[in-house]
């Protein structure tokens, strides 16, 4: 009896147990499902719409910079499509490669095989292994060391060309590394216009030169597409719910002739070796149009290396005396001021003492009888001492600021130098006599060749240009006038001196005329002159400038000849009597 009892005891406890368990299941269920049709009816819109906003991304298009092209359209500088190669280390760790001929290779439709050999790891390892197979020159252990780790960010190479990112592509390792796009910058000068092109910088900003100048012209607008990607990181299709085109950089077109610019490069650096120069600079300017078609220096710096992007060019940084080109401003400013004639008489000696100072000229010579056009064509300093006797320091200062000298060339380049000349009241006793002779003040070489062009064209001083259009990527020139070409034309002698007095032609160019250009254009230059007509070679004049490794001797304060750049001299002869 008390078994029995004891029994159905037992069973009762049983019962109420499972009757308590299956309530609290029971219980627990209800909550389940309640839960379940909260999501479902209740809040299903706000949970699909953040599924869809943790899938949702939005991808930058980046715009590609405009390209720097010469006048007649070569490419100096241009950006090209290039890959910045990515990976998850984490999801590297977890990768499995897909056997070839298993079920899951036939449903995927690809496998991972080296060299038709399984690739024999896991995880880091075997992307490190497929990896190496395209990527040249890197070792898959190091690769496997880059990979390890738990980061879901690593960096694994640079600049990717289209070809290899499709190889990279053919791999199938989608979620573990990936080709985000980016761009390069490529220059086809080699080391001409180096340091004037200059470069940019990591994000593709201009750095120096040129680049740095035009960087808001040549930058164009980064678009985007917000669209849902899958879980390898791809384009769900038909979910793109907005985006904007990039819009790419305007193309800049410089007023420089890659060919004369080479030409120019190659007569440098011939000079530099004939006079044993620390280096050179020279600048070749179109007479008619203004424009600079060269400006080159010995530098042998690659355009867009570390170099280029911290130095700038010595062609407009390096400043130095002119030399006996400053004659030429001088007997401007003596015709014009009314002081002499070209045919005033003067009887010029070697060397000569004034207010205690000693002046020579460049080479020695007995007493001369030259007339004023004899004493620039000899390149007399004291012939030009002689004939300012009556030239007023300030008259002196204003001929020399109006051809430009201390000025700004208004081209602004980076680390463009405008020189150094002082005001006329803080000469001393010896400066008011040299700035006759093109020395005592400094200038660029860009200011010196518009000392030259501005003889040229009758005295008057025009603004010089090296940007010649920007033209944006629907092919619309949106400007012609960069590079200061806006300014006005200014008159350097007041009206054309040099021409009126009969000197400006032919006789000054004799001292001023540029250097010889490529055969082409002598040919063209004699076919012309034999034709009555003028020829390309009378519109350019090309400045150099060799500076000497050892000063001259102290006390000789004559012609030091690199100042003047050893310009060649014009075969024509003077229309100006020289002598008496």
């Amino acid at each position: 009896m008390r078994r029995g009892q004891m029994r159905a005891g037992r069973y009762s406890g049983f019962a109420k147990r499972c009757m308590a368990i299956g309530v609290i299941l029971a219980f627990m269920a209800v909550a389940c499902l309640g839960r379940l049709i909260g999501i479902q009816l209740l809040d299903g819109r706000s949970t699909a719409q953040a599924a869809t906003q943790s899938r949702t991304t939005t991808v930058p298009i980046s715009a590609k910079r405009g390209r720097i092209l010469d006048t007649n359209g070569n490419v100096l500088a241009q950006s090209v499509e290039r890959y910045t190669l990515l990976a998850d280390p984490y999801a590297a760790s977890l990768f499995e490669p897909v056997a070839c001929g298993s079920n899951q290779a036939k449903s995927l439709g690809y496998c991972h095989q080296i060299d038709d050999q399984p690739v024999g790891a896991t995880g880091a390892a075997a992307v490190a292994r497929l990896l190496a197979t395209v990527l040249d020159g890197v070792n898959a252990m190091e690769l496997g060391a880059k990979l390890d780790g738990v980061s879901r960010y690593q960096v694994i190479q640079r600049d990717i060309t289209p070809e290899l990112k499709r190889k990279i592509d053919d791999l199938h390792l989608a979620g573990v590394v990936w080709c985000e796009l980016s761009s390069d910058r490529i220059y086809s000068t080699g080391t001409q216009l180096g340091a004037l092109l200059g470069g940019v910088d990591d994000e593709g900003n201009g750095a120096s030169g040129i680049e740095q100048m035009m960087n808001d012209e040549l930058t164009g607008t980064d678009g985007y597409e917000v669209y849902q990607q899958g879980n390898g990181g791809e384009q769900i299709p038909g979910t793109m719910t907005d985006s904007e085109a990039a819009v790419d950089g305007s193309d800049v077109t410089l007023t420089i002739d890659q060919d004369v610019n080479w030409y120019v490069k190659k007569v440098l650096r011939e000079g530099k070796e004939e006079f044993g120069a620390a280096w050179a600079i020279g600048a070749v300017q179109d007479l008619q149009t203004n424009e600079i078609i060269a400006l080159e220096d010995t530098d042998e710096i690659e355009a867009g290396s570390d170099d280029a992007k911290l130095n700038v060019s010595q062609a407009v940084s390096e400043t130095f005396e002119p030399g006996s080109i400053g004659k030429v401003i001088t007997m401007a400013g003596l015709l014009q001021a009314g002081l002499h004639k070209a045919t005033d008489q003067f009887t010029v000696p070697y060397s000569m003492t004034k207010n205690g100072q000693e002046f020579h000229d460049p080479t020695n010579h007995g007493s001369e009888h030259w007339t004023l056009a004899g004493i620039l064509q000899n390149s007399s300093n004291v012939g030009m001492v002689m004939a300012a006797e009556n030239y007023t320091n300030e008259q002196r200062y204003e001929f020399l600021t109006k051809f430009g000298i201390g000025q700004s060339t208004g081209l602004d380049l980076p680390g463009e130098s405008d020189g150094m000349l002082a005001g006329a009241d803080a000469w001393d006793g010896r400066t008011r006599d040299t700035v006759l002779f093109g020395q005592g003040y400094t200038v660029n070489a860009l200011q010196l060749t518009n000392v030259v062009a501005t003889i040229a064209n009758k005295g008057v001083r025009h603004q010089q240009s090296l940007i010649k259009s920007v033209t944006d990527a629907q092919g619309r020139v949106t400007s012609e006038e960069h590079g200061g070409r806006r300014a006005r034309d200014r008159r350097a002698g007041g009206g054309g001196c040099a021409q009126r007095h009969g000197v400006g032609g032919r006789g000054i160019r004799q001292r001023c005329q540029g250097g010889r250009l490529p055969r082409g254009l002598e040919d063209r230059h004699r076919r012309g002159r034999r034709r009555g007509r003028p020829s390309d070679l009378d519109r350019v004049r090309l400045v150099r400038h060799h500076p000497r490794r050892q000063p001259p001797l102290r006390g000789h304060r004559g012609d030091q000849g690199s100042a003047e750049g050893r310009i060649r001299q014009s075969d024509r002869r003077p229309v100006v009597r020289q002598d008496w």
